[in-house]
This record gives C-alpha cells, sequence and structure tokens, in this order.
C-alpha cells in the first residue's frame, strides 16, 4: 500500500483499494500515513430519562388568586380555591361589563347569584353600591367570601349559605337594580335563575348573565328581559340583559 502511495496514486483510490482487499472492516481511518484499528468496545448506551408530563390537576385559577379592578379596593386580592367549575370572571370581561353599566353604582342594590368568589359582587361594592347580596352553597366558598368580606371592611356585602333560585324567589320583586348570574354551565338553571332574577330586578334595572351559550331576545321575551349588550371571550358569552317596562 505505501509503494502505491510512492507512485503517486491518489489518496482517495489508495482508500478504496485497503477497503476492499481488507478480510474484515478494520480501517478506520488514515493520519499522516498511519493506520489505526476501529475500536470494537460498545458504547454506552444512554440513560433514558422519563419526559416531563403536566399536572392534570383542576384548578380554579392558575394564580389561585384574583383581583379586584376597580373602585375603593382596586387591586385587592381574592383567594380562589381549587373547586371543579369555578370560572371567576377574567379582568378584561369585568372591565367591560363595568364599563357598559358606568363606574358609578352608588346606592344599588345588588345580588351576586352563584356567587363563587365573589370577585362580581365584590367589584359592584368597590363601585359604591349601598348592598350586595351574595349567595353560595360551597361551605368552603362561603367561608371564603366571609374571610374576603371581613378582610376589605365591606359591610354592605351580605354572605348567604343558600340555593341562589331560592333566594332570589324570595327577594322582594323589583328591589334590584343588578343582578349577577353565573349558574354552573353543566346544570339546568339557566332558566330558573332568569325567571327568579326577572321577578327581582326593578323596571329598567340590569341583569348580567354569563353562559355558554348566546341567549336571544326571543328566548327572554317571556321574562321581559332583553339583551343590551353581548360579548364572546373562549368559551363563555357575557350578557347585559336590561328588564323592560
Amino acid at each position: 500500500m505505501l509503494e502505491l502511495l510512492s507512485q503517486g496514486q491518489p489518496l482517495l483510490a489508495f482508500f478504496a483499494s485497503a477497503r476492499a482487499g481488507a478480510a474484515n472492516d478494520e480501517v478506520a481511518c488514515v493520519h499522516l500515513g498511519r493506520m489505526r484499528p476501529r475500536s470494537t468496545q460498545a458504547q454506552a448506551p444512554q440513560k433514558h430519562r422519563p419526559a416531563k408530563t403536566a399536572s392534570s390537576s383542576v384548578i380554579g385559577h392558575p394564580a389561585h388568586e384574583i383581583r379586584i379592578i376597580g373602585g375603593l379596593w382596586k387591586r385587592s386580592k381574592l383567594k380562589v380555591l381549587d373547586k371543579p367549575g369555578l370560572r371567576p370572571t377574567p379582568d378584561r370581561v369585568r372591565e367591560t361589563l363595568f364599563n357598559w353599566l358606568g363606574q358609578d353604582l352608588s346606592g344599588w342594590q345588588c345580588v351576586d347569584a352563584f356567587a363563587g368568589t365573589g370577585v362580581l359582587g365584590f367589584e359592584a361594592a368597590s363601585r359604591g353600591a349601598a348592598q350586595v347580596l351574595m349567595w353560595e352553597q360551597d361551605a368552603a366558598l362561603v367561608a371564603q367570601l366571609t374571610d374576603s368580606k371581613v378582610r376589605l371592611k365591606a359591610s354592605m356585602v351580605q354572605v348567604q349559605r343558600g340555593n341562589a333560585v331560592n333566594g332570589l324567589q324570595h327577594t322582594a320583586p323589583g328591589s334590584m337594580n343588578l343582578v349577577f348570574l353565573d349558574p354552573p354551565f353543566e346544570g339546568e338553571l339557566f332558566a330558573p335563575a332568569l325567571q327568579a332574577a326577572a321577578q327581582a330586578v326593578a323596571p329598567g334595572g340590569w341583569v348580567y348573565l354569563e353562559a355558554p351559550v348566546l341567549w336571544t331576545d326571543e328566548q327572554l321575551a317571556p321574562w321581559f328581559l332583553k339583551v343590551q349588550r353581548h360579548m364572546k371571550a373562549g368559551a363563555v358569552h357575557a350578557h347585559l340583559l336590561q328588564k323592560m317596562a
């Protein structure tokens, strides 16, 4: 092979000749005219690292808290418990809602039915509402609502544990300026809740509704409610309904 090199045979041809004449493939490379055998030692297998998977737990809000965005308690935090189906109304939707209503709710009588975190009711109280009645069935959420009320010194807020529809049905007819409705999406509470809210709210008053579908004026007509504003945020349809005289 050295003779071939000395005769000026091209280097690539030399490699081809060397490999073709070898009994086995022992030649791995040539460096400065010297050959070294290929290592036959097996490479150590790479360690397998299991892939990281996201937690499958469902929580009420990624940060476990939500902020009041306007009024006296602006930027105050409310805790969000890990509860299936708990959907605090997002900041952007609340901002839009209170732009629709006007930022000053001084003297208003309000009900936050299906209160959950109470963020809608506390937003109303923060903007001057004279009374906000919160209805919630879950004992842990009721305790959290009471804690938030005490911490904020929200004397105008009343927290009641019980069925929101029954609570609205026992509210004096036409006594409310605003009712917040955010029933569980998987239930069948929308029609009875709307009927009870329409009874409780005064003519010209408002019902705010969150639902998985759009409610039309035709569907709302039996309760003398009319859609004045609507927006869709993700899977939620937000409606501002007005009670017709």
